[in-house]
């Protein structure tokens, strides 16, 4: 099983985390953050990962840190849970609906971190989450995982459904790119031989 543990801890948070790539969406998820427990969920059940998040943070100054870290340790346990990347489908993309809104996701575990994120919110808040914080999940989710990474909301008005199409999104087209294609025999998908 493709799977990895990561431990990060700084003067503002401490978190662990460890992901199974070939799970069934198994989720032991404690942030402090409902709103990001929440999305957390559901990107493991979508994606079919077995994921598990512990994360002490320093909420009484706001979720930003918390939220921005757990980012960095997905994508860095994601990364590593890869490994050399042989025989991966690599390239994936979906429009997920949720009610009013659709969201496109498009992916590509080149090894060359890039996020093209053009997603607006109609609130400031879901919640007591700030919904400018889910731009800085995904963008560090991005950068750690080394994905190149579009996600572009075309409708939506409700800014529930607006990230939760995003985190579903990127779930799906996520357990689509890490499949194993059998047809690559073991090869990196990619003519350098290396992502």
């Amino acid at each position: 099983m493709r799977s990895a543990s990561v431990s990060r801890r700084t003067a503002e948070t401490d978190v662990a985390l460890s992901i199974a790539l070939d799970g069934t969406g198994k989720a032991e998820i404690s942030t402090g953050v409902g709103f990001l427990d929440h999305m957390l969920e559901l990107f493991a059940r979508h994606g079919h990962f077995d994921l598990s998040v512990k994360v002490t943070g320093d909420l009484h100054v706001d979720q930003h840190h918390t939220t921005e870290d757990t980012g960095i340790a997905l994508g860095q346990a994601i990364l590593k849970a890869l490994g050399d990347k042989k025989g991966i489908t690599r390239y994936a993309d979906i429009h997920l609906p949720m009610d009013e809104t659709l969201t496109r996701i498009a992916l590509d575990i080149s090894g060359r971190p890039f996020l093209v994120f053009r997603t607006t919110f109609p609130t400031e808040k879901i919640g007591a989450f700030d919904t400018e914080l889910v731009r800085e999940f995904f963008q560090a989710f991005a950068i750690q995982s080394g994905l190149t990474l579009h996600v572009e909301t075309l409708y939506g008005e409700n800014s529930h459904h607006i990230a939760e199409s995003c985190f579903k999104g990127l779930a799906r087209a996520l357990r689509q790119a890490v499949a194993l294609d059998p047809r690559e025999e073991g090869r990196v998908p990619s003519t350098k031989g290396t992502l």
